[in-house]
Parts: structure tokens; C-alpha cells; sequence
């Protein structure tokens, strides 16, 4: 629900600090940590780009999103506290207390009232539905 929060804020003249703070203050009055090591980025010729999309912020600081801009919002949120870490294989990410933690994302094209997903997760929420006991780990 947080990634669909972030990406209603992600359109020409907001800002990164404007999606950020959609999810973040979503999670966190939830109960839920933020991790802020990692986060979204632009898309262009190469996968990632400038601006950074941090998943948390203030209103109106940031970057400006501008019409036609490609960014992936990439929520990563904590069953516990906001803190990560890497494993020694410089890839691996683990949250500090080992508590559950989940990570959607999707690339967005920005427009001026509503922005685009050019990704698509019916096929996840398909097998969710279909499995009322599925368990990720």
C-alpha cells in the first residue's frame, strides 16, 4: 500500500521528498520501519540514474519530478526497526534486529496528474490470491 501511496505523489512539479514522505509517514504510523540505506532511482539509459527516490522525506524537499521523468519507487519496509545491514558477500541485505522485512517496487513514467507503472504485479497477486498460505522467505 505504501509503494501506491508513493507513486500517487509521483507527478510533474512534487518531489522525491513528496513521495518519500507518502510512504514514510503511511509505515510508520502503521508501526513499521523504513529502511534507509537503500532506495529508488531514476531509469533512463542506464538502469540507475539520478535522482535517488528516497522512501522517506519532508514535503516539498527533494528533487522536482518533471512530466515525461522514468524512477523506480522501491519501498523497502521492516516488520521492526529501520535498520539494516550486508552480509560479507557485498549483496546480501539483512534488517539488523532479523525481523521480516518486505520490498516492492515499481518503475514509474511521471505525467502531470497521474503517473504510469510501466511494471506489472498481477502475476504476484495472482499466486498470492491463489495461496492463502504462501510463505515467503
Amino acid at each position: 500500500q505504501s509503494l501506491y501511496l508513493g507513486i500517487a505523489k509521483a507527478v510533474a512539479g512534487n518531489t522525491t521528498g513528496d513521495v518519500g514522505y507518502a510512504i514514510q509517514s503511511f509505515c510508520e504510523k502503521n508501526g513499521y520501519g523504513v529502511v534507509e540505506e537503500l532506495v529508488g532511482h531514476g531509469v533512463g539509459k542506464n538502469l540507475h540514474e539520478p535522482p535517488d527516490v528516497p522512501n522517506y522525506g519532508k514535503p516539498g524537499k527533494g528533487v522536482m519530478l518533471k512530466k515525461n521523468a522514468v524512477i523506480a519507487i522501491e519501498p523497502m519496509i521492516n516488520m521492526g526497526k529501520r535498520n539494516v545491514v550486508q552480509d560479507k558477500d557485498q549483496w546480501t541485505i539483512w534488517t539488523r534486529d532479523r525481523k521480516v522485512s518486505a520490498h516492492f517496487e515499481h518503475t514509474v513514467a511521471i505525467g502531470i496528474d497521474v503517473s504510469t507503472p510501466l511494471t506489472d504485479h498481477s502475476f504476484c497477486e495472482e499466486a498470492i490470491k491463489s495461496n492463502d498460505n504462501l510463505i515467503f522467505v
